[in-house]
């Protein structure tokens, strides 16, 4: 807005912003309040486009002025600023619409104390942004662009239905609300039956706004010949004819963040070669960039964290107006490969993970199938992966099933990316917590792998490395290692020892033969995994982070907790230096070893650790990420056993309430919701309500039997958790009953060595004899 009126002081004001926010309706408002306030003696509006106009308008004010007429243009333009600079009058001079700063190089009105100078203009050069104060003109706020609308429309209600998606639609451009009411409002449409044209692919931006000699508001242009022009004075900016094809690039990605990475890959700058017939560099293409930022047609802002370019839609909308469709092919294409080839093999950076992914999604949307030919674009997969790695598994898997009805329409059932859609669709099924379905959908791809592909391709392991997996995720443990034996054994021969393929068959099957009951064995076949890792990747590559992290763990599980604690410790600080801090895997590091500090006795330094860790959690990743609700977990469990039970019980109440809603109560993450829920009846019966305790683990144990079955782990723990509370409470015949029962269970699904199986042992024998010596002992089985 402009600043309030003034009685003439030699101001010079410069109002700037793209075209089309309104910025001569606020120089008009703000020259007639100074007016009709009696503040200016002389009101001078220039319609200054070009120089020639402005010299124009200075002669025939000098013939007003001073009665001099028939001199030549720039003899009257000295008269005039002289009679300016020497007037007893106040004076307010509009030069509206200015083209380039060097219009005005010499026609500057004089710094008189009792004039001023109103500049409005779609430049941001510094030649006019540092002639005084600036006023950036921006949008319209949703409430100002529904208001705007509603008196457009002459208030009338039924053709505004509809208004606030229009108004969003429109990015609350002032200039795009007035033409479009004016269309609508000429064909009595309502907001969303013009919505349903604007968003028709097949028409054309000018094709729903008003016809030229139809324009509302005196405007002279439509909003898009209004960026043509705007478009057509930065590619005369030196580096010549790079701010239009650098334009086109940017109208097909995320108007709301392009990292200029992108923009700078060597697609791109070969490309952008092409299109200007000589050489084009890093430097240039940057200075392109500032060109179509002076003209107000991009916000670049190299203070940015990743020096990101925004766009308004409709200036992407108009540009894209104008690509043929043969040039359009080949833009989504090279696009595409840019973004591929800028993200991170480790994506260190969730923000710019997140700003790739959106830009992928914009391009897929801005291009549809020009992405699929031949083949379904890399970047495509990056995306749905990059999803399932940040932690939004349901996310991913809608990406990926969007996907794949896409390439059974446009590559059939059997082409080798629509089984790895498939497959990734699968994968990310699982990871929302339906490991069932996941190990169901990959058994039916099998197949469709060994037909298609042979059973000895790649992807056919790769699927059956999947499958192996969400079997043991459903819950049998013992068929997911036999299932990583047999393919380490293929792997070894299709692939040879050293293959990275190879060793994560391998890392899986040692972290299989864990669960499946054997955790001395688990370490020693990740200690032997690791020296390999070591040879073949190398002490800094993710693989073998992933390895040393796992050693640690069996480690700990197999008796030896303090040093599976300092190599995690190890570790954290490799992944600090390699991966940064932020990095979900490093935090993962950080979460595993507040766990090892307070299995080693510390568990008050675990509290305080687990604090520090969720502060870093809830600033990197987000209050609903999957790893910072598992660390509010952490965190909750060590203050109840550092003794804070209460404040325990509390946290755990909350989490609760998070997990459902965020995850639901069929998410075994959802170990974080079961997991969770076990901890708050646990604790709740450390605060003295055995009865209450018992009744919420009855109430877990049902929600444990239908989402994860009655062989998983934690089904069985939680009835241990069960029957023990039933004792604390006073039903000891119904917990000995409980536990000879879950004895055989744990027997037959676990095996006899099994801790579960041997707490399971040591309670009933307890029960039996009624010893509270070794009750108090602290030995029965608990879901943590």
């Amino acid at each position: 807005m402009m600043a309030a009126p003034v009685t003439g002081d030699g101001l010079v004001g410069v109002v700037t912003g793209l075209g089309g926010v309104g910025k001569t309706q606020l120089a008009a408002d703000y020259a007639h309040r100074l007016w009709d306030g009696q503040h200016v003696q002389l009101l001078v509006w220039i319609t200054a486009t070009s120089r020639d106009a402005i010299l124009a308008t200075y002669a025939r004010l000098a013939a007003e002025l001073t009665g001099v007429h028939g001199e030549d243009a720039e003899q009257a333009t000295r008269r005039t600023l002289d009679w300016l600079n020497n007037t007893e009058y106040r004076w307010l001079v509009v030069f509206d619409d200015v083209q380039a700063p060097a219009d005005l190089a010499g026609l500057w009105p004089p710094r008189a104390t009792r004039g001023q100078v109103l500049v409005t203009t779609r430049r941001r050069d510094a030649a006019l942004t540092r002639v005084g104060p600036v006023a950036e003109v921006g949008l319209f706020t949703s409430e100002e662009s529904i208001a705007y609308l509603r008196t457009l429309l002459n208030h009338r209600a039924d053709l505004a239905e509809g208004g606030v998606e229009l108004a969003e639609a429109l990015g609350h451009l002032p200039l795009a609300l007035s033409q479009a009411a004016a269309y609508l409002a000429d064909r009595d449409l309502t907001c969303i039956e013009y919505l349903c044209r604007f968003h028709d692919r097949a028409r054309r931006l000018v094709q729903v706004l008003p016809d030229p000699d139809a324009l509302p508001d005196e405007h002279q242009n439509t909003i898009a010949a209004t960026w043509s022009l705007s478009v057509e004075a930065a590619d005369q900016l030196p580096p010549v004819g790079l701010a239009a094809p650098l334009l086109r690039l940017c109208a097909l990605l995320n108007g709301n963040g392009i990292p200029l990475s992108v923009l700078m890959t060597d697609s791109v700058l070969t490309h952008l070669t092409q299109a200007t017939g000589r050489h084009i560099d890093g430097e240039q293409t940057r200075d392109g960039l500032t060109c179509l930022h002076r003209l107000n047609l991009i916000t670049f802002n190299p203070g940015a964290l990743h020096l990101e370019v925004r766009v308004h839609a409709l200036v992407q909308r108009a540009t894209r107006d104008d690509i043929s469709e043969k040039e359009l092919t080949r833009l989504a294409y090279l696009t595409a490969s840019a973004l591929a080839a800028a993200w991170p093999d480790i994506e260190r950076d969730t923000a710019l993970a997140a700003s790739l992914r959106a830009n992928t999604l914009a391009l897929h949307t801005n291009t549809g199938e020009l992405l699929w030919n031949p083949e379904a674009h890399l970047v495509l997969f990056k995306a749905g992966n990059s999803l399932c790695e940040a932690g939004q598994p349901a996310a991913a898997r809608d990406h990926f099933a969007d996907l794949l009805n896409t390439a059974n329409h446009l590559l059939g059932s059997n082409h080798p990316d629509t089984l790895v859609i498939r497959h990734n669709l699968a994968r990310c099924l699982g990871e929302t917590g339906d490991a069932a379905g996941a190990a169901a959908l990959l058994t039916k791809l099998h197949p469709q792998y060994v037909r298609a592909l042979g059973p000895d391709h790649p992807e056919t392991l790769t699927n059956r490395h999947s499958l192996a997996y969400w079997r043991g995720e459903a819950g049998d443990a013992a068929a997911a290692k036999n299932a990583f034996a047999e393919l380490v054994e293929d792997c070894l021969r299709v692939y040879g020892s050293n293959d990275p393929r190879t060793l994560t068959a391998r890392g899986n099957l040692a972290g299989w033969q864990g669960l499946a009951g054997d955790a001395v064995q688990a370490a020693q076949g990740f200690a032997e995994l690791l020296e390999d890792c070591l040879r073949v990747v190398g002490p800094d590559h993710p693989t073998t982070f992933t390895i040393r992290n796992s050693l640690a763990f069996w480690r700990n599980k197999s008796g030896n907790a303090a040093e599976g604690a300092a190599e995690i410790a190890d570790l954290l600080e490799d992944q600090q230096r390699v991966l940064g801090p932020n990095h979900p895997s490093t935090l993962a590091t950080r979460h595993n070893l507040v766990h090892l500090r307070g299995q080693v006795g510390d568990a008050t330094g675990a509290v305080t650790a687990s604090a520090k860790l969720l502060d870093d959690c809830l600033r990197a990743l987000g209050p609903e990420h999957p790893a910072t609700l598992i660390t509010r977990d952490t965190h909750a469990y060590w203050q109840g056993r550092s003794g804070n039970v209460r404040q325990a019980a509390e946290n755990y109440t909350k989490l609760l309430d998070d997990c459902l809603r965020i995850l639901g109560p069929d998410h075994p993450i959802t170990h974080a919701t079961l997991t969770s829920r076990g901890e708050l009846a646990t604790w709740q019966g450390e605060t003295g309500d055995a009865t209450g305790a018992a009744v919420a683990f009855a109430e877990l144990l049902d929600d444990c039997l239908r989402i994860l079955g009655p062989s998983h782990p934690n089904t069985l723990i939680a009835r241990g958790n069960l029957a023990g509370w039933q004792a604390e409470s006073g039903d000891a015949d119904a917990a000995t009953k409980a536990y000879a029962k879950l004895l055989d269970d744990c027997i037959q699904i676990l095996g006899p060595d099994d801790p579960a199986t041997l707490a399971s042992r040591r309670n009933l024998k307890f029960w039996q004899e009624q010893t509270l010596e070794e009750f108090e002992s602290g030995e029965q089985m608990r879901l943590w």
